[in-house]
Parts: structure tokens; sequence; C-alpha cells
């Protein structure tokens, strides 16, 4: 399932495609809100990982405005929930996800997105 916490993680390899093909772009997305079970350490873990600005753009682009535009120095327990909010419980169902550089489309159907190249796609 597309969650934030998968899409800060997915770049585009299509053939040819190095540069500027991350963040991935949101296009006619359908999202489900789903509660998951707070959990401050492993958010606190995964926090070092992420990439901040895709993160919040990509929290933008599906109307989600929580998250400051700069990353804390100071993390405390209200932003940890918050950030727990974006990256586990927002769930894009339906749409597509669009590379920046050469507009290659990935499909998501039921949750799942479809990140699988054509042959002549291939690099």
């Amino acid at each position: 399932m597309v969650r934030l916490i998968t899409h800060n993680l997915l770049a585009c390899h299509a053939k040819g495609c190095t540069t500027n093909n991350f963040p991935l772009q949101f296009q006619d997305v359908s999202i489900e809100l789903r509660e998951a079970e707070f959990n401050a350490d492993f958010i606190r873990g995964f926090l070092p990982r992420l990439e901040w600005a895709a993160l919040v753009g990509a929290a933008r682009q599906l109307g989600d405005t929580s998250l400051p535009a700069e990353q804390p120095e100071m993390v405390d327990d209200e932003f940890l929930q918050k950030l727990h909010h974006v990256l586990l419980e927002i769930h894009v169902e339906e749409g597509a996800m669009v590379c920046p550089n050469c507009k290659h489309v990935y499909p998501i159907s039921n949750g799942i997105p479809n990140m699988l190249l054509a042959e002549h796609e291939i690099g």
C-alpha cells in the first residue's frame, strides 16, 4: 500500500532517468485515513532516514499541512504524533505517481503501486 513512509523511498528508475527522478509526484489520487498504532521509538528511529522536503511536499499534495517546512531540531510527542499520522495513517488508494523528470506514470490501484517497467524502459 502507498503510505508516505513508502513514497519517501521511491524514485523513478526508467531507462535514462537518473536526475530529478525523486520525489514522485502524486496525480489524481484518492486517499483513505486508517488509524495505526503509535510507536514513538519507531518514528524517532525512522526520522533520520527521511528526505524531509520530499515528505512535506508529498503530504501537502495530499492535503495535509501539519508538518513544518523545516525539520525541527527538538522532537516532542506532539511532533511525533503528527509525523506518525503523515507517515503511517494516510493511505493512497487510487491514482498515480509521476516522475518529475521523464514523466513516467506509475499507477496506483487498490493501494498498490505498479513500479514495474516495460522491457524497453529498463536501463
